[in-house]
């Protein structure tokens, strides 16, 4: 069972991990699935931010089209959450598996609800249409 204050969640995107990778990490293509401009790139220490300034944190490992780890800020945080997001791909389909660690207990529900429904999802939706 996962510690209170973890979300884990996998998804299969119809898409290259190249072009998965891309919509993760480049800002053009992140204002076209959130809807916001971004601040983000794929290099190892660059500080990022996104939905103008609501998410903030740092890029802390960055293994391109494989593995991407952040330290993320959102509201008053003393301290930052850790999101990983490990990606691989198998026959055209990219599976990315997200775990979001060290979220404040009495915000996982709404982030666990925000990775599907503004951030993974619509990032698949654009890729697949």
């Amino acid at each position: 069972m996962p510690k209170q204050n973890q979300i884990s969640q996998q998804y299969k995107i119809n898409a290259s991990i190249k072009e998965v990778w891309n919509a993760l990490t480049d800002p053009k293509i992140i204002i076209k699935w959130s809807g916001a401009p971004a601040k983000m790139n794929s290099k190892q220490g660059t500080k990022f931010s996104l939905w103008n300034k609501d998410i903030w944190g740092t890029n802390s490992e960055v293994i391109p089209d494989k593995k991407l780890v952040q330290e993320w800020y959102g509201g008053k945080w003393d301290k930052p959450s850790i999101v990983v997001f490990q990606l691989s791909e198998k026959s055209s389909v990219t599976t990315v598996k997200l775990t979001h660690n060290g979220v404040p207990a009495s915000e996982v529900n709404n982030f666990a609800n925000g990775w599907s429904n503004y951030y993974m999802g619509p990032l698949k939706t654009l890729l697949e249409n």
